[in-house]
Protein backbone atom coordinates (compact mmCIF):
# COMPACT_ATOMS: atom_id res chain seq x y z
CA UNK A 1 0.00 0.00 0.00
CA UNK A 2 1.27 3.48 -0.88
CA UNK A 3 1.64 5.64 2.22
CA UNK A 4 0.56 9.29 2.61
CA UNK A 5 4.27 10.07 3.01
CA UNK A 6 5.08 8.56 -0.38
CA UNK A 7 2.23 10.41 -2.08
CA UNK A 8 3.32 13.70 -0.52
CA UNK A 9 6.91 13.21 -1.68
CA UNK A 10 5.66 13.11 -5.27
CA UNK A 11 3.19 16.02 -5.04
CA UNK A 12 3.35 19.80 -5.11
CA UNK A 13 -0.33 20.05 -4.22
CA UNK A 14 -1.80 17.34 -2.00
CA UNK A 15 -5.57 16.89 -1.83
CA UNK A 16 -7.09 15.17 1.21
CA UNK A 17 -10.72 14.09 1.45
CA UNK A 18 -11.41 12.01 4.55
CA UNK A 19 -14.22 11.85 7.06
CA UNK A 20 -13.26 13.87 10.15
CA UNK A 21 -10.62 15.73 12.19
CA UNK A 22 -8.98 12.54 13.45
CA UNK A 23 -8.67 11.14 9.93
CA UNK A 24 -7.07 14.34 8.61
CA UNK A 25 -4.63 14.34 11.52
CA UNK A 26 -3.73 10.70 10.89
CA UNK A 27 -3.11 11.28 7.18
CA UNK A 28 -0.91 14.28 7.87
CA UNK A 29 0.87 13.51 11.13
CA UNK A 30 0.42 9.80 11.79
CA UNK A 31 2.95 7.05 11.00
CA UNK A 32 4.17 7.56 7.43
CA UNK A 33 2.13 10.77 7.46
CA UNK A 34 2.09 13.19 4.55
CA UNK A 35 3.47 16.15 6.49
CA UNK A 36 6.93 14.59 6.67
CA UNK A 37 7.00 14.10 2.90
CA UNK A 38 5.92 17.60 1.87
CA UNK A 39 8.50 20.03 0.52
CA UNK A 40 8.72 23.72 1.33
CA UNK A 41 6.33 25.55 -0.96
CA UNK A 42 3.90 22.65 -1.11
CA UNK A 43 0.17 22.99 -0.55
CA UNK A 44 -2.28 20.80 1.33
CA UNK A 45 -5.93 21.07 0.30
CA UNK A 46 -8.46 19.59 2.72
CA UNK A 47 -11.71 18.92 0.84
CA UNK A 48 -13.44 17.09 3.68
CA UNK A 49 -15.59 18.64 6.40
CA UNK A 50 -13.24 19.42 9.27
CA UNK A 51 -13.82 21.62 12.31
CA UNK A 52 -12.58 25.21 11.91
CA UNK A 53 -10.50 24.86 15.11
CA UNK A 54 -8.69 21.74 13.87
CA UNK A 55 -8.27 23.33 10.45
CA UNK A 56 -6.42 26.32 11.90
CA UNK A 57 -4.26 24.04 14.04
CA UNK A 58 -3.25 21.86 11.08
CA UNK A 59 -2.49 24.94 8.98
CA UNK A 60 -0.26 26.39 11.69
CA UNK A 61 1.68 23.13 12.05
CA UNK A 62 2.28 22.89 8.31
CA UNK A 63 3.30 26.54 8.10
CA UNK A 64 6.26 25.75 10.37
CA UNK A 65 7.64 23.67 7.48
CA UNK A 66 6.82 26.24 4.81
CA UNK A 67 3.75 24.34 3.58
CA UNK A 68 0.53 26.21 2.77
CA UNK A 69 -2.99 25.11 3.57
CA UNK A 70 -6.38 25.54 1.91
CA UNK A 71 -9.56 24.29 3.51
CA UNK A 72 -11.89 23.57 0.59
CA UNK A 73 -14.97 21.60 1.64
CA UNK A 74 -17.60 20.91 -0.99
CA UNK A 75 -21.34 20.70 -1.52
CA UNK A 76 -23.08 18.76 -4.25
CA UNK A 77 -22.80 15.17 -3.07
CA UNK A 78 -21.78 12.17 -5.12
CA UNK A 79 -23.71 13.43 -8.16
CA UNK A 80 -21.79 16.71 -8.17
CA UNK A 81 -18.49 14.91 -7.74
CA UNK A 82 -19.13 12.59 -10.69
CA UNK A 83 -20.31 15.47 -12.89
CA UNK A 84 -17.52 17.82 -11.74
CA UNK A 85 -20.12 20.42 -10.72
CA UNK A 86 -19.30 20.67 -7.02
CA UNK A 87 -19.61 23.91 -5.11
CA UNK A 88 -16.23 24.50 -3.47
CA UNK A 89 -15.83 26.96 -0.60
CA UNK A 90 -12.21 27.83 0.12
CA UNK A 91 -10.32 29.31 3.05
CA UNK A 92 -6.65 30.30 2.97
CA UNK A 93 -4.27 32.84 1.50
CA UNK A 94 -5.49 34.46 -1.72
CA UNK A 95 -2.23 33.80 -3.57
CA UNK A 96 -2.37 30.10 -2.71
CA UNK A 97 -6.01 29.95 -3.80
CA UNK A 98 -5.09 31.49 -7.16
CA UNK A 99 -2.32 28.92 -7.61
CA UNK A 100 -4.68 25.99 -6.99
CA UNK A 101 -7.73 27.43 -8.79
CA UNK A 102 -7.09 25.57 -12.09
CA UNK A 103 -7.25 22.29 -10.18
CA UNK A 104 -10.47 23.32 -8.42
CA UNK A 105 -11.97 24.11 -11.82
CA UNK A 106 -11.53 20.48 -12.83
CA UNK A 107 -13.67 19.43 -9.87
CA UNK A 108 -16.37 22.07 -9.56
CA UNK A 109 -18.29 24.94 -11.07
CA UNK A 110 -19.08 27.29 -8.18
CA UNK A 111 -15.70 28.04 -6.58
CA UNK A 112 -15.56 30.82 -3.99
CA UNK A 113 -12.59 32.06 -1.98
CA UNK A 114 -14.42 32.85 1.24
CA UNK A 115 -11.55 34.23 3.32
CA UNK A 116 -8.60 33.26 5.48
CA UNK A 117 -7.80 29.81 6.87
CA UNK A 118 -10.90 28.21 8.37
CA UNK A 119 -13.34 30.36 6.41
CA UNK A 120 -14.05 27.51 4.00
CA UNK A 121 -15.03 25.24 6.86
CA UNK A 122 -17.20 27.98 8.37
CA UNK A 123 -18.97 28.29 5.00
CA UNK A 124 -19.49 24.51 4.92
CA UNK A 125 -20.97 24.69 8.41
CA UNK A 126 -23.36 27.37 7.14
CA UNK A 127 -24.28 25.08 4.24
CA UNK A 128 -25.09 22.25 6.62
CA UNK A 129 -27.17 24.55 8.83
CA UNK A 130 -29.28 25.65 5.85
CA UNK A 131 -29.54 22.15 4.37
CA UNK A 132 -30.52 20.54 7.68
CA UNK A 133 -33.24 23.05 8.50
CA UNK A 134 -34.67 22.77 4.98
CA UNK A 135 -34.48 18.98 5.00
CA UNK A 136 -36.39 18.87 8.26
CA UNK A 137 -38.95 21.35 6.95
CA UNK A 138 -39.59 19.27 3.83
CA UNK A 139 -39.90 16.09 5.88
CA UNK A 140 -42.38 17.75 8.22
CA UNK A 141 -44.41 19.25 5.34
CA UNK A 142 -44.80 15.95 3.52
CA UNK A 143 -45.62 14.14 6.75
CA UNK A 144 -48.21 16.81 7.62
CA UNK A 145 -49.85 16.33 4.22
CA UNK A 146 -50.01 12.56 4.68
CA UNK A 147 -51.43 12.89 8.17
CA UNK A 148 -54.16 15.14 6.77
CA UNK A 149 -55.05 12.54 4.16
CA UNK A 150 -53.77 14.66 1.27
CA UNK A 151 -51.57 13.34 -1.56
CA UNK A 152 -48.06 14.38 -0.51
CA UNK A 153 -46.76 14.08 -4.08
CA UNK A 154 -49.31 16.62 -5.30
CA UNK A 155 -48.50 18.89 -2.36
CA UNK A 156 -44.83 18.76 -3.37
CA UNK A 157 -45.77 19.62 -6.97
CA UNK A 158 -47.70 22.64 -5.73
CA UNK A 159 -44.89 23.82 -3.48
CA UNK A 160 -42.30 23.54 -6.26
CA UNK A 161 -44.01 26.41 -8.06
CA UNK A 162 -44.05 28.83 -5.14
CA UNK A 163 -41.91 30.45 -2.48
CA UNK A 164 -41.28 27.11 -0.78
CA UNK A 165 -39.22 25.91 -3.75
CA UNK A 166 -35.75 24.66 -2.90
CA UNK A 167 -33.31 22.15 -4.27
CA UNK A 168 -33.96 20.09 -1.15
CA UNK A 169 -37.71 20.00 -1.89
CA UNK A 170 -37.03 19.08 -5.51
CA UNK A 171 -34.45 16.33 -4.99
CA UNK A 172 -34.80 15.10 -1.43
CA UNK A 173 -38.54 15.60 -1.37
CA UNK A 174 -38.82 13.23 -4.33
CA UNK A 175 -36.59 10.71 -2.56
CA UNK A 176 -38.85 10.89 0.48
CA UNK A 177 -41.91 10.17 -1.68
CA UNK A 178 -40.39 7.30 -3.65
CA UNK A 179 -38.50 5.92 -0.63
CA UNK A 180 -35.25 6.06 -2.57
CA UNK A 181 -32.67 6.47 0.15
CA UNK A 182 -29.69 5.31 -1.90
CA UNK A 183 -26.94 7.42 -0.35
CA UNK A 184 -25.86 10.57 -2.08
CA UNK A 185 -24.79 11.83 1.34
CA UNK A 186 -24.99 9.32 4.15
CA UNK A 187 -26.98 10.19 7.25
CA UNK A 188 -24.09 9.26 9.57
CA UNK A 189 -21.83 11.78 7.81
CA UNK A 190 -24.55 14.42 8.05
CA UNK A 191 -24.77 13.60 11.76
CA UNK A 192 -21.01 14.07 12.07
CA UNK A 193 -21.14 17.43 10.30
CA UNK A 194 -23.87 18.73 12.58
CA UNK A 195 -21.79 17.63 15.55
CA UNK A 196 -19.03 19.94 14.30
CA UNK A 197 -21.53 22.78 13.79
CA UNK A 198 -23.06 22.44 17.25
CA UNK A 199 -19.67 22.15 18.96
CA UNK A 200 -18.57 25.39 17.30
CA UNK A 201 -21.88 27.03 18.19
CA UNK A 202 -21.47 26.06 21.82
CA UNK A 203 -17.96 27.51 21.92
CA UNK A 204 -19.23 30.79 20.46
CA UNK A 205 -22.55 30.84 22.39
CA UNK A 206 -24.65 30.77 19.21
CA UNK A 207 -28.20 29.41 19.44
CA UNK A 208 -29.05 27.12 16.50
CA UNK A 209 -32.40 25.59 17.47
CA UNK A 210 -33.36 24.26 14.02
CA UNK A 211 -29.93 22.66 13.55
CA UNK A 212 -30.12 21.10 17.00
CA UNK A 213 -33.53 19.61 16.22
CA UNK A 214 -32.28 18.14 12.94
CA UNK A 215 -29.24 16.74 14.73
CA UNK A 216 -31.41 14.96 17.29
CA UNK A 217 -33.49 13.33 14.55
CA UNK A 218 -30.35 12.25 12.71
CA UNK A 219 -29.14 10.75 15.99
CA UNK A 220 -32.36 8.73 16.10
CA UNK A 221 -31.94 7.64 12.48
CA UNK A 222 -28.38 6.45 13.09
CA UNK A 223 -29.43 4.73 16.32
CA UNK A 224 -32.01 2.80 14.28
CA UNK A 225 -29.14 1.35 12.22
CA UNK A 226 -30.08 3.50 9.23
CA UNK A 227 -27.01 5.72 9.16
CA UNK A 228 -25.87 4.39 5.79
CA UNK A 229 -29.02 5.69 4.10
CA UNK A 230 -29.20 9.08 2.43
CA UNK A 231 -29.94 11.89 4.87
CA UNK A 232 -33.36 12.26 3.19
CA UNK A 233 -34.27 9.23 5.32
CA UNK A 234 -34.70 11.78 8.11
CA UNK A 235 -38.35 11.71 7.01
CA UNK A 236 -38.62 8.20 8.45
CA UNK A 237 -38.03 9.52 11.96
CA UNK A 238 -40.55 12.34 11.47
CA UNK A 239 -43.13 9.82 10.20
CA UNK A 240 -42.55 7.55 13.21
CA UNK A 241 -43.10 10.47 15.57
CA UNK A 242 -46.37 11.18 13.75
CA UNK A 243 -47.49 7.55 14.01
CA UNK A 244 -47.33 7.01 10.26
CA UNK A 245 -46.23 3.89 8.44
CA UNK A 246 -43.95 4.43 5.40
Amino acid sequence: MISPFAVARAAEVLFINVSDDAAVESVLFGPQGAAAGLSTGGVVVDMGTTSPAATRRFAALLAESGVSWLDAPVSGGETGAVAATLSIMVGGEAAVFTRVLPLFQVLGKNIVHVGETGAGQVAKACNQIAVSATLLGVAEALTFARKQGVDAAKVRDALLGGSAYSRILEVHGQRMLTRDFTPGFRARLHQKDLGIVLNEAREKNIALPATAAAAQLLNALVAAMEGELDSAALVKVVERLAGLEP
